[in-house]
């Protein structure tokens, strides 16, 4: 039986794990072992009733709204793609910055294919984004969904565009594609579970006005 005053994170390893840390410190709360050292999923920290929960970025809003973890940390764009429905979003926590952007081969007209109108093939893990943003631009498209080396499909064929995350464009640029137009900017917010926002109201409160004082500029 867990601990009914346990509060529990929900973060994914890499770059939001990283940020948040800075976050956690200002809230008195110390994760106790390195993730990247552990096979552990479940973290001790240097409060009893604080652990954290490592789980997939694409998971972590989907164990917040279905009671696994207390609070989460997860990118906006994987909050828009999840839905977000049933989620309280208290703060932006202005961490592991990026973009959203349409990238094209260098050679790709994207300018003239999206004036006329045309049909274009899009790849991307984000199809909501990319279906609304390309609705709104009143442009045909196929979307194509996948999973990873996105990079790949504008340059065998696949597609005529990707919508990526961009942080330093080098991996576009490595691959002879270049950056035609940036969606929006991307960070990570604080997710809260409803039930838990009612039944651990004040020990929640606490973690989230102590984010909210560290929150970087």
């Amino acid at each position: 039986m867990s601990n009914p005053g346990m509060i529990t994170l929900a973060l994914s390893k890499g770059r939001i794990f990283e940020e948040t840390l800075p976050l956690l410190a200002a809230a008195g709360i110390e994760v106790t072992e390195d993730p990247e050292k552990s096979r552990k999923l479940i973290l001790s920290t240097n409060r009893p009733d604080v652990r954290v929960v490592l789980v997939r970025a694409t998971d972590v809003p989907t164990y917040v709204q279905h009671g696994g973890a207390d609070i989460g940390v997860a990118g906006k764009d994987t909050l828009i793609e999840h839905g977000g429905d049933n989620l309280y979003q208290p703060l932006d926590l202005n961490i592991a910055k990026c973009r959203m952007s349409v990238a094209v081969r260098a050679d790709f007209d994207y300018a003239t294919a999206v004036k006329q109108g045309s049909r274009i093939r899009v790849a991307t893990k984000y199809t909501t984004i990319a279906s609304e943003h390309f609705a709104n631009k009143g442009v045909h498209v196929d979307l194509i969904k996948l999973y990873g080396s996105m990079e790949l499909a504008p340059l065998i064929g696949v597609a005529d565009a990707i919508v990526d995350l961009v942080s330093t464009g080098n991996t576009l640029k490595a691959n002879h594609l270049v950056e035609v137009e940036e969606i929006m900017q991307i960070s990570s917010r604080l997710v809260v579970n409803q039930a838990s926002l009612k039944l651990k109201r004040e020990a929640i409160r606490q973690v989230i006005q102590a984010f909210e004082s560290a929150i970087p500029a």
